[in-house]
């Protein structure tokens, strides 16, 4: 008998899960769309959007489609790898577990989602962020029964939240007038309106034990190339980018009123639209070389909308700043990720587990 507890007690010290709660890591949980999906919408079969054909993901790891909607990292990887966290998994992983939860975190983002639960429709399957949220207290109630609530407590409030979703509520939805949203509302209310139902979300994710949260502002979306396709003069699109400008100042607003009145919450707000703009205009000014188009399209059909085997891709992948019609590529998302760690202030997170590099970018398939 005493050999057997022997032994019980070396295997839970080494999983990290004490008899009396957890000695656990501090971890994120990533709630997001494309921009920050990590392979969720690979399990969602209806999905329309999808990141799982070559050349998606042909800069990270062995080079094969990972779920992710770029050719390398996300603006979440490579500011969590600057803090020292691990990279969570997608929540609909299979191989999920409350070990590798415990480990790692979750990343809920979903290609597609938005802050509002009608938009992305026509994707047919997606996760909004409501949906995200509930996932996340599923992801609760396992842990709480692993380890117990008192140290499940600790162990969400000690970890880092990022909320990264807004541009689809714009440009697949409002935008766009196959949706009733585009009709319903005029510029102004509908920021309200997305401005009102992120505050109920962000205060229910505080309720949840979300302490540290990082909510990341849009960016210049009138610019992406799939915009400046569909314009007249192929320059980016005003309009949209005047109603992101005016999301992140609403946003921001926003944030600054949750910290005042959520108690014990570091609740910030991440605003890299200038830069990410700036790039734009000035792409030599960076070491990019094309900053209007697709790193990865369909040769000159445009707009591509997404990236496929047949696509041809351009010479040198770290010289573009987008790699498809929507998503920047690892080289843009590394800028935009080194200003908002400027921009926070972040440090290093104690614990163990180095910051992974940059991927070597690997040769164009044609090259």
């Amino acid at each position: 008998m005493k050999f057997n507890l022997t032994l019980a007690i070396i295997v839970a010290t080494f999983l990290g899960i004490g008899l009396k709660g957890c000695h656990c890591k501090v971890v994120q949980f990533i709630f997001g769309d494309s921009l920050s999906d990590v392979g969720n919408n690979r399990h969602l079969s209806r999905s329309l959007a999808q990141a799982t054909l070559p050349w998606y993901g042909i800069d990270l790891g062995n080079g094969l489609p990972n779920g992710r909607f770029t050719n390398g990292r996300t603006v979440a990887d490579i500011i969590g790898d600057n803090l020292g966290l691990p990279r969570p998994p997608a929540v609909l992983d299979p191989s999920l577990t409350e070990e590798v939860i415990l480990e790692n975190g979750v990343n809920y983002a979903s290609g597609g989602g938005g802050i509002l639960n009608e938009t992305g429709s026509y994707f047919i399957e997606r996760l909004s962020l409501d949906r995200q949220i509930e996932l996340f207290q599923g992801t609760q109630e396992l842990i709480r029964a692993k380890i117990g609530k008192k140290a499940a407590n600790k162990f969400f409030k000690e970890a880092r939240y990022v909320v990264a979703l807004g541009s689809n509520d714009f440009i697949n939805n409002y935008l766009m007038p196959v949706y009733t949203d585009s009709w319903t509302y005029n510029d102004e209310t509908f920021v309200d309106y997305l401005i009102g139902t992120l505050r109920r979300q962000l205060m229910l994710l505080h309720s949840l034990g979300a302490r540290q949260l990082m909510v990341f502002g849009l960016g210049p979306m009138g610019c992406i190339p799939l915009q400046r396709v569909l314009s007249t003069t192929g320059n980016c699109r005003d309009k949209a980018n005047k109603l992101a400008v005016s999301f992140n100042k609403a946003a921001s607003n926003l944030v600054d009123d949750l910290v005042k009145i959520l108690p014990n919450s570091r609740y910030r707000f991440g605003d890299a639209y200038d830069v990410v703009y700036d790039v734009i205009s000035n792409p030599i000014k960076y070491g990019f070389q094309n900053s209007d188009s697709p790193c990865c399209s369909f040769w000159s059909i445009r707009p591509a909308l997404t990236c496929v085997p047949a696509s041809t891709l351009c010479k040198d992948r770290s010289k573009y700043v987008f790699w498809d019609e929507y998503h920047p590529s690892d080289s843009a998302n590394e800028l935009i990720a080194n200003e908002l760690i400027k921009k926070f202030g972040f440090s290093h997170v104690d614990q163990k587990g180095a910051p992974s590099p940059a991927p070597a970018l690997a040769p164009s398939p044609e090259e």
